[in-house]
């Protein structure tokens, strides 16, 4: 099976899909959100899980080396843009920086995976 690493980062991926839908209230938890906004954050993060277990699936079990490269670049398309607006609705800097730290890491972990995989590919 082609692109091992890519295949293993969506099924850690998938994983967090399943906790978002399963523990929602962590997202609120994490960005110090009040009592007001924590259904909101409730919402985000299932959405957060359906997304992350459809893009896996297709990432993990995709038949071809195109599925998975189009599942990788969903993800890291998803946790840029989840790293913009978290980021933009942090309380404060220490949310900011952890928020940050996390998204982008995911993307940065992705985007290697992906890359080597491209170029054992090749």
């Amino acid at each position: 099976m082609s692109y091992p690493l890519s295949r293993l980062m969506s099924t850690a991926t998938a994983g967090y899909g399943a906790f978002a839908l399963l523990k929602p209230d962590h997202l609120g938890s994490a960005m110090q959100a009040g009592r007001s906004e924590r259904g909101g954050y409730d919402v985000l993060a299932r959405t957060y899980g359906v997304r992350d277990l459809g893009i896996s699936a297709a990432g993990a079990l995709g038949r071809s080396d195109k599925v998975v490269r189009t599942a990788m670049l969903l993800r890291i398309v998803g946790d840029l843009g989840d790293c913009a607006i978290l980021a933009a609705k942090a309380p404060d800097s220490q949310v900011r920086s952890k928020v940050m730290a996390v998204t982008l890491g995911w993307a940065a972990l992705n985007t290697v995976a992906l890359v080597v995989d491209g170029r054992r590919a090749a």
